[in-house]
């Protein structure tokens, strides 16, 4: 009995080393632990107080690591360790380099015949240039609609050299943007661009763009963004809305090519220059991304771009016709007339009834004056156009209407923008 006591006696004190020794090894190093983050923060505390008084390259100056910049990209912190004189590229310098192998072979050579027939004698053909650039391994190319307009002969010429003779698939004169096609050899190297947003854009960003001034292949330029939503007035008095402004130099053979971010992404087509000598002297303008990605969209599925319209016949307000008609709004759009049964009549638009000679026509007074069309403040035919330029036909819009000095709101269904009814309008 004395023996197994012992035995047990003897395993109690083994137990209780044991123990004891795991109980002390969790205590030292719980206390390490706790002086290793208490050292951990002292020494976050310094180095912030070096930062904040040396900055990062001071940073890692103590450190042992000599840094003569410090570049701060879209992407991250990027540093140049050693001499100036021990680099190859800049920062700045390789992202370009990156953009330009990414993008160039998307871009495209555009030469077109057009013939002029209002000679005397012969049709006398006449070549121009421009650019474009692949959406799709398919062969379909976006480019500006002054580019190809009334070409007889589209020809097409990829960074490899070979050549192509497109057919266009559709275009939108409005803004300014055309879609062609090409069928590429089964062993041809397509490379394709995508669309960015540009509603993201800001005044200050880089940008980048590609194309083929005056006949120089797969030329690249850089800039910023200098200004944003720009109306501009093309050489045919036909206004381009919405439109991005850039430093990035465009001359002639630019258009169509495209304003690419630090990305690579489209994000304007590059389409104008407003200069006194023709060529490039920093008023330069694209087509936003997403205008163009929305017609590129109905051109390539419908050949043509489906826009939303009111069916009334607008009179745009003169002071003579406030005048003589006492009204209490000065400016705006006079419904004059409205279809019968059509979807501004359902929605309670109220058209003219008094018969009066304006100029060379004949409006009808009385109607609704309308002064605000989807948020927009109407005053002219160009509101109207900016009011209803991102809408479809079956939308339904917000119309406030001046109705003898009351202020009446309506939900009106938009029909087809047609060629008949832009020929209503009262010029």
């Amino acid at each position: 009995m004395k023996g197994r006591n012992r035995v047990l006696m003897i395993l109690i004190i083994i137990v209780s080393v044991i123990a004891a020794t795991f109980i002390g090894i969790i205590l030292v190093r719980w206390t390490g632990a706790l002086s290793s983050k208490q050292r951990v923060q002292e020494l976050r505390k310094a180095l912030a107080e070096v930062i904040k008084t040396d900055g990062e390259k001071g940073l890692l100056e103590m450190a042992g690591v000599p840094v003569d910049n410090i570049y701060y990209g879209d992407t991250g912190v990027s540093l140049f360790v050693g001499e100036r004189g021990a680099w190859t590229y800049s920062d700045d310098e390789l992202q370009n380099i990156s953009i330009f192998e990414m993008g160039n072979k998307a871009v495209v050579h555009i030469e077109t015949q057009v013939t002029d027939d209002s000679s005397y004698f012969d049709a006398v053909p006449q070549s121009d240039t421009g650019s474009g650039f692949f959406i799709s391994k398919e062969g379909l190319i976006v480019t500006n609609y002054h580019v190809i307009d009334g070409a007889s002969i589209i020809t097409v010429s990829l960074h490899d050299g070979s050549v192509y003779e497109a057919q266009l698939l559709g275009s939108d004169k409005e803004n300014d943007i055309a879609v062609i096609k090409i069928t590429p050899l089964a062993d041809a190297e397509i490379s394709v661009l995508s669309f960015g947003d540009s509603e993201s854009l800001v005044v200050g960003q880089k940008v980048i763009a590609i194309g083929n001034p005056f006949g120089y292949d797969r030329t690249m330029v850089t800039g910023i963004i200098s200004g944003l939503s720009r109306p501009i007035r093309d050489e045919n008095g036909n206004v381009l809305l919405g439109m991005i402004q850039t430093s990035a130099p465009i001359n002639p053979g630019n258009s169509g090519g495209p304003l690419l971010n630090t990305d690579g992404q489209v994000i304007g087509i590059n389409t104008s220059i407003y200069s006194t000598s023709g060529t490039s002297q920093g008023m330069n303008f694209a087509v936003a991304s997403n205008t163009a990605a929305a017609s590129v969209s109905d051109l390539v599925n419908f050949g043509k771009v489906s826009r939303g319209w009111l069916d009334i016949v607008p009179v745009q307000l003169s002071q003579a016709i406030v005048d003589y008609a006492s009204l209490k709004v000065s400016s705006g759009l006079l419904v004059s007339q409205i279809v019968p049964g059509g979807r501004a009549d359902q929605a309670g638009l109220k058209a003219g009834t008094q018969q009066v000679r304006y100029g060379s026509s004949v409006i009808y007074l009385g109607g609704d004056v309308i002064t605000e069309i989807n948020g927009v403040q109407v005053t002219d035919y160009s509101d109207l156009f900016t009011a209803l330029s991102n809408t479809r036909p079956g939308d339904v819009v917000p119309v406030i209407v001046d109705r003898n000095g009351v202020m009446v709101r309506l939900q009106i269904t938009l029909v087809e923008r047609t060629e008949e009814n832009l020929r209503w309008i009262n010029r």
